[in-house]
């Protein structure tokens, strides 16, 4: 048969086999008989046609982006290449060649503020703006694999700055938290800063996910940054953080104090001017929620804690990257 469906994952996978040209052999990437017809008859006439005339088919950006997609599927960093293509689709058109794409209209195309609909928009960094080139350079890596370029465009990196890491000393990070203007600022703060919890994992932490009794927390692997889940262990600030939470949500640890009448609302995001407005009290200027983290890992270090020790407390994923 041309086309045959996998029992197992019930996509539909393409066998061509005709006088003249040569076998293709390939996943239509589909579960839908007649898309993957479609992607077979193309098939077949793009080989016809590059074999009587020596016609290179054209692959198309969407084509390239969609099949990069299909690659990546469960990689950690799936929903950031989703966002980056959608956003290149946009600017290059799907339907664009890929044979089309050069480095300078790449460029060009390149964001200069963040894309996210749901913040506000700030100028990108190095850092992000190299994210953005990254997903199209693996899209255009990929089509030379494939076959569908020859070469792919050079597409030079922006410099980014050293990796910045800010901490303060205790009596500096007792006011700050205790400036801050609402009970659950002060407290998610002082959590982050007695566990080297990141924003994200300390907001999302819950209850079932909490030991008193063995003054532990587990950060699963669905909410770490690099997908390994692990221990947080918990002193005697994080302890009396949870005790004083304990009853005011069933399930998230931190939430916002409740409306009459209404449940606890969940936190979605640390309220930078609360923090903001603390610094300024407190006479700090530069000072980000993460930096708790960071000097969190600086105390650590101050202290004797060995590297390795602290790489897997605070779940980097090599000795380089801590208190990053």
């Amino acid at each position: 048969m041309s086309i045959r469906r996998d029992k197992a994952s019930g996509v539909w996978q393409i066998d061509i086999c005709s006088p003249g040209i040569p076998r293709i052999r390939c996943s239509s990437g589909t579960t839908e008989k007649k898309a993957a017809q479609e992607y077979h008859d193309r098939l077949k006439a793009e080989a016809w046609r590059k074999v009587k005339f020596g016609e290179e088919p054209t692959h198309t950006f969407d084509e390239a982006a969609l099949q990069m997609l299909r690659l990546s599927e469960g990689q950690r960093d799936y929903d950031t290449k989703v966002r980056h293509v959608k956003y290149w689709r946009g600017v290059l058109g799907g339907g664009t060649a890929v044979s089309s794409l050069t480095s300078g209209a790449i460029l060009q195309g390149l964001p200069t503020h963040s894309t996210h609909a749901h913040r506000k928009a700030k100028p990108l960094s190095a850092a992000a703006k190299n994210r953005y080139l990254a997903t199209i350079q693996r899209i255009l890596s990929l089509c030379v694999e494939w076959g569908w370029l020859n070469r792919s465009p050079k597409l030079r990196k922006f410099v980014e700055p050293d990796v910045r890491v800010r901490w303060e000393p205790p009596a500096v990070i007792v006011q700050l938290i205790q400036a801050m203007s609402t009970d659950w600022m002060r407290e998610v703060s002082l959590f982050a800063v007695a566990t080297g919890m990141r924003a994200t994992e300390v907001l999302s932490l819950s209850w079932a996910h909490v030991d008193m009794a063995k003054s532990h927390a587990w950060i699963t692997h669905g909410r770490a940054k690099n997908k390994r889940a692990r221990a947080v262990p918990l002193n005697s600030d994080a302890m009396a953080v949870l005790r004083r939470r304990m009853g005011t949500h069933p399930v998230l640890i931190f939430s916002r104090r409740p409306r009459p009448g209404r449940e606890p609302a969940q936190i979605s995001q640390i309220d930078s001017s609360i923090l903001s407005g603390a610094c300024k009290q407190v006479g700090i200027t530069g000072f980000r929620f993460h930096d708790f983290r960071h000097t969190w890992a600086s105390w650590h270090v101050q202290a004797g804690t060995p590297l390795m020790v602290l790489k897997e407390l605070g779940g980097w994923e090599r000795v380089g990257r801590c208190a990053v």
